[in-house]
């Protein structure tokens, strides 16, 4: 029994990009999936591939929501990964992974969409994610790159890190895709560690440019892009009216500047501290705002 479905006819693919976002693992602030959800609707994307969510999915972990309208249950809505098919803003075909990574049968999975991606003559596959960093809301996020391959990371000349975690599904991907001879390549943006529970169109925007810079995808993201300068504005402010949190974003600013990710001082508690309460001083700010 096959573990996925087309839920339309299979196209003629020109060069085909296959992009993926997997909730799930590593996305402060939502700016991954923010990314990813501009791309779904710039690229008209619309739903190609559905994987059986009884095969990789458990729902007693992630439950499906109903829907109850005046006592009366309308429908249950499943959440699975699906693969859809778009085209950018320059007719480029693109493929979207997206929804939530498997909670089981990884090698499946991975050998599933690697054989679509072969099948379709799939280019090059990019992963999106964004993590917590010490970095100032008043630079430009940095964006990191992760591959298999060397010579990619060295081509692509974003920042390169060495750190140990917990590996998502998109990770085993990058190995398999790389494994078959697709290039693969994941991009992170950085997020200000005081604002990264809460939306950061900043860091969905640098996704975005350094997805087009890496596979020529072009989105326009005016939306993101507008609501990065007004929430800029909205955190300046803030800051502005309490010395220590303007201490801490200059001295994040200092680092940033000499290029120093990896310094840490006497400031190192300040920093966290301030950038809990100024966290904490922007979600109330927000509820303000939509009250």
């Amino acid at each position: 029994m096959s573990d996925h479905r087309f839920v339309t006819d299979v196209p003629e693919f020109v060069t085909p990009r296959l992009v993926v976002m997997l909730t799930g693992w590593i996305d402060a602030s939502g700016a991954a999936a923010a990314a990813m959800s501009a791309l779904e609707v710039e690229c008209d994307a619309r739903p190609f591939v559905q994987f059986d969510d009884d095969v990789y999915i458990d729902y007693r972990a992630r439950r499906p929501i109903l829907e109850v309208r005046s006592g009366v249950s309308t429908r249950l809505v499943w959440s699975s990964p699906e693969l859809l098919l778009g085209r950018d803003a320059e007719g480029r075909d693109v493929l979207l992974l997206s929804g939530p990574e498997p909670d089981m049968a990884w090698h499946r999975f991975t050998n599933t969409v690697v054989s679509l991606a072969e099948r379709f003559g799939v280019q090059s596959m990019t992963t999106l994610g964004a993590y917590p960093f010490a970095m100032p809301h008043t630079r430009p996020p940095v964006v990191s790159s992760t591959s298999p391959s060397r010579d990619l990371i060295a081509q692509l000349g974003f920042r390169a890190n060495s750190v140990d975690v917990p590996a998502g599904a998109v990770a085993a991907l990058e190995q398999a895709m790389h494994e078959h001879d697709i290039p693969a390549v994941g991009l992170w943006a950085q997020v200000p560690h005081y604002v990264a529970a809460m939306s950061y169109p900043a860091a969905s925007v640098a996704l975005l440019d350094a997805l087009q810079l890496v596979t020529g995808i072009a989105v326009r993201a005016r939306e993101l892009r507008r609501e990065m300068v007004l929430q800029r504005e909205r955190l300046d402010q803030l800051v502005e009216g309490n010395d220590e949190h303007r201490e801490m974003v200059g001295r994040l600013e200092r680092v940033y500047d000499n290029d120093e990710p990896d310094s840490a001082d006497d400031g190192e508690g300040l920093e966290l501290r301030s950038g809990d309460e100024l966290a904490a001083e922007v979600e109330r700010f927000l509820r303000d705002q939509k009250g």
